[in-house]
Order: C-alpha cells, then sequence, then structure tokens
C-alpha cells in the first residue's frame, strides 16, 4: 500500500485558549490531506466536480484522539487506501508529530453525482488510480 503524506503547520486559529488543537480541526487536516492526495493525481477538487460532475464525500469517519497537538508543531497526515468498491473506498489516515501518532481515522468515502448528489459509480481511469494505490 502507497502512503501519501502532507505536512501542515498549527497555527493560531486552530488552537483553544491553551493552543491546543481543537478536536474539530483534526477533521480539516484529514481533508486537506485527502485534497492533495487527489491533486497529486492531477484529480483536483475543482476540476472532479467542474468537468466530471464527480465529489467523493465522507460517508463515515471514525476517529480516534491519541494525544494532543499544540500551537506551531509540524504535523505530517497521511492517506493509505485500504479497499475499494463501485462507487466508494475506504481510507486510513494518521496525524503524527515526527514519530509520535496523534490521531488515526478511517474515512468510507462515496462518490456522488456532483449535481444530484445521488452515487454513482467511480469512473475507470479514477478506479484504477485508486487501485494502483492499494
Amino acid at each position: 500500500m502507497q502512503q501519501f503524506d502532507f505536512s501542515v503547520r498549527v497555527y493560531y486559529e486552530d488552537t483553544d485558549a491553551e493552543g491546543v488543537v481543537y478536536y474539530a480541526n483534526y477533521l480539516k487536516f484529514l481533508e486537506r490531506a485527502r485534497s492533495e492526495w487527489l491533486r497529486q493525481h492531477d484529480l483536483p477538487v475543482s476540476k472532479l466536480a467542474s468537468q466530471q460532475h464527480l465529489i467523493f464525500v465522507v460517508r463515515r469517519v471514525e476517529i480516534d484522539y491519541l494525544q494532543a497537538a499544540r500551537l506551531d508543531d509540524l504535523l505530517s497526515v497521511s492517506v493509505v487506501v485500504k479497499s475499494l468498491s463501485k462507487a466508494g473506498f475506504v481510507l486510513e489516515q494518521q496525524i503524527k508529530r515526527e514519530d509520535v501518532i496523534l490521531s488515526k481515522a478511517i474515512l468510507k468515502m462515496a462518490c456522488l453525482d456532483a449535481t444530484k448528489f445521488k452515487p454513482v459509480r467511480i469512473p475507470t481511469e479514477i478506479n484504477r488510480m485508486i487501485n494502483k494505490e492499494m
């Protein structure tokens, strides 16, 4: 399985008064990594929506918070494809500070028609790309 890594710095806006990352912001870090993972394959979210009329949405997320991220931390957010189906896929994502795992998440993604918001089959070329990542 190939792993994609994306770096993100914790800014003041990401934290509470104690300088600890607010729990919901971990989801934003995960989203940024997924968007950059698609961009790496020449599939930026904007292109998928405007040219192929597709969006990938989170259908389910399971997240474990293991340790706190803090102001100015440089984090590494990973994306690993765990499985693939006709209209979706499962990703495993982790947020680390150096070698310390701060958060682990499993995400079930669905492919939707961007205008009807109904599930659709993942196009063959995108399916092949995701399959190569496994």
